[in-house]
């Protein structure tokens, strides 16, 4: 089966006066590591008048450094790109042998690089470690892999975790800026994207696994027809900024865990930025001279390419047009 998609996303200010637009970073092209196929991409600013550095951050993701040399009353970023939907087995992965059971060590020559993405996240100041709450949760999931015994998969404490987070946060959309403290999630009980990838960043680091938060497009495509044993996922074809979790495995390299479903990532997660923190997530970072701001957004996906496939065969037009090409 092969669907492709083309994606838009537009972020739009409108100012009340003409006002400095400071330097702007701009975190929105598919990240190296992407596992979807992105036949196409583009970036487009206004105001016209602006200068683009593409470069990568030191964490390897791209970004785009953006200069205004004249005022203006307005900033407008669109991103558009091509995406090959062909299906990803998520879990389509070697790991190495020494790590396929739970509770493994990374190698030496490993750990100075893993180093921040094994720091404890901290519930206050900076140093102050993981939080009571998390803390406690974290024994639980600690003593559930005790009953499991010695012999318990990584894989399968993957997904443990994976869904104890999406069973004990539930999903909100959160418009205020920044991610939850991984204490106050629990708490609460609910939580944006971002706050449950957090807080399943905070766990595995906690159970000794490195870690790190991503931001990126989340695709979601209709069933052909619907599922005759749970969900059949969207109505609609869909797709808007989404935050998860990637995890270090030995053998595998990073892999996507979406605590939101309680899923592992797949071709409709699409990542952006992968980073040790969600400071240095942000899609988009900047500042303009004071003024009042008028913030308007879209994200739209259609498809552009359709195989036929058992569940959407060659219409009657189709056929007709194959019999008389032949």
């Amino acid at each position: 089966m092969g669907i492709k998609v083309a994606l838009e996303h537009r972020t739009s200010y409108k100012f009340d006066r003409t006002v400095k637009i400071f330097p702007h970073e701009i975190r929105l092209r598919p990240a190296p590591h992407s596992r979807t196929p992105i036949e196409a991409y583009s970036l487009k600013i206004e105001p016209a008048e602006h200068f683009v550095n593409w470069q990568q951050d030191v964490f390897g993701n791209f970004l785009a450094r953006v200069v205004f040399p004249e005022r203006t009353d307005h900033l407008s970023i669109t991103v558009g790109l091509v995406a090959d939907m062909a299906s990803i087995n998520p879990l389509d992965f070697f790991v190495e042998e020494w790590a396929e059971h739970f509770g493994f060590a990374y190698e030496e020559h490993d750990l100075p690089d893993l180093e921040p993405y094994l720091r404890p996240v901290d519930e206050d100041k900076a140093g102050s470690g993981p939080g009571p709450v998390v803390s406690a949760w974290v024994e639980k999931l600690q003593a559930a892999v005790v009953e499991r015994g010695e012999s318990l998969r990584t894989i399968d404490f993957l997904v443990m975790a994976n869904q104890a987070v999406m069973g004990d946060v539930g999903y909100s959309v959160r418009m205020e800026p920044g991610v939850q403290t991984p204490d106050l999630t629990l708490t609460s009980a609910v939580g944006s994207c971002r706050d449950s990838a957090w807080l399943l960043v905070s766990v595995l680091r906690q159970m000794g696994l490195a870690a790190r938060f991503v931001s990126g497009y989340l695709v979601q495509l209709s069933s052909d027809v619907k599922s005759l044993d749970g969900p059949s996922g969207p109505v609609e074809d869909f797709t808007d900024l989404h935050a998860w979790t990637e995890v270090y495995l030995p053998g595998a390299g990073w892999v996507g865990m979406d605590p939101t479903s309680g899923l592992f990532a797949g071709e409709g997660h699409i990542p952006l930025s992968a980073t040790p923190h969600p400071s240095t997530a942000a899609a988009i970072s900047g500042a303009t001279s004071k003024c009042k701001a008028e913030l308007d957004f879209s994200n739209t996906v259609v498809r552009v390419h359709e195989d036929p496939r058992t569940t959407l065969p060659y219409t009657a037009e189709q056929w007709e047009s194959i019999k008389a090409t032949a």
